[in-house]
């Protein structure tokens, strides 16, 4: 990497972060603008275990455990799941945090518990770390964290090449084994079982589409829909609910006012009963109504984004 300046290029140099704490001041003072996610709780220990970082994923109602790694030979699977079985089986003392820190009432029906994660952080991760990561159904994500001369810093998630085998078809672990039982890792392809498969060549159209856009699109997919979003940013532009033969797109922070809508078929959602924002949606059940989905998708784009 270059910069600019008056047509010389300099080139730009990588400065290690050197301590684990500095990485993890950073990360825990711009949890929001970097992950969407709000802080809750730092070195927050529990039995014998001291957890880095305890954020809240607001969208999908669940927690994310963060740790911050210079060992480079640790292992990322044993110890995500082993902090994954520790909420799991402490739920009471993860609401309790939550509530003293964010002046709040939360309720332990309130946490949606199967989308839980685990992000380690680092400057760097070892093939073999990376590797370990290659399933479908991990709830773990690795991300590497530099930093700059320029003072640009840089957050990047490794994520595993096309991995299609299950963590639960080859570990006889027991931590794997129970906490598999209670957290999920969606893919898109848990949104077309049951029936919903003649639908997917359409939405493949659709997603296609979607990132011709910008290419800074990313999926964002979840337990209810698939979401489309610039990647580091906390909002969607747009989520797709799958049905047996149609799709419902959600276009979020805008109401029907807000958006041209010629055809008149766009729907209004109570937002503010539900508590879900602004947000209003239009049904797609063949290709012929794509491009009219083009049509409003790109003005809530241009609306926030351009």
């Amino acid at each position: 990497m270059y910069s600019l300046q008056k047509s010389k290029l300099t080139l730009i140099t990588e400065i290690p972060i050197k301590l684990e704490k500095d990485l993890q001041k950073l990360t825990e003072e711009n949890l929001s603008t970097i992950f969407a996610l709000d802080f809750i709780s730092s070195e927050f220990s529990l039995q014998q275990f001291r957890i880095d970082t305890v954020a809240f994923d607001s969208e999908t109602k669940s927690f994310v455990i963060i740790e911050y790694k210079k060992d480079r030979s640790i292992s990322i699977v044993d110890q995500g799941y082993t902090y994954l079985a520790l909420m799991l089986n402490n739920k009471a003392d993860f609401i309790l945090e939550y509530n003293e820190k964010m002046k709040k009432n939360l309720k332990r029906e309130d946490v949606d518990w199967s989308q839980s994660r685990v992000m380690f952080i680092a400057n760097s991760f070892t093939a073999y770390q990376q590797n370990a990561i290659n399933f479908k159904d991990l709830p773990i994500e690795l991300w590497e964290a530099k930093m700059f001369d320029n003072k640009t810093i840089l957050y990047n998630q490794l994520k595993s090449s096309q991995a299609t085998e299950s963590i639960k078809t080859i570990s006889k672990d027991k931590n794997i084994e129970n906490v598999s039982r209670e957290i999920v890792k969606y893919s898109v392809d848990d949104h077309f079982k049951g029936g919903r498969q003649v639908m997917r060549d359409l939405f493949d159209d659709l997603k296609e589409k979607i990132f011709e856009i910008d290419s800074r699109i990313e999926e964002n997919i979840n337990k209810y829909y698939i979401g489309f979003k610039i990647q580091g940013l906390k909002w969607n532009i747009c989520t797709v609910h799958v049905f047996t033969d149609k799709f419902q797109l959600g276009l979020i922070r805008v109401e029907t006012k807000d958006l041209k809508d010629p055809e008149k078929l766009l729907e209004k959602i109570p937002w503010q009963k539900r508590g879900w924002g602004k947000h209003c949606r239009y049904v797609i059940r063949s290709s012929e109504d794509l491009d009219y989905a083009l049509f409003l998708i790109k003005q809530v784009y241009k609306k926030f984004y351009v």
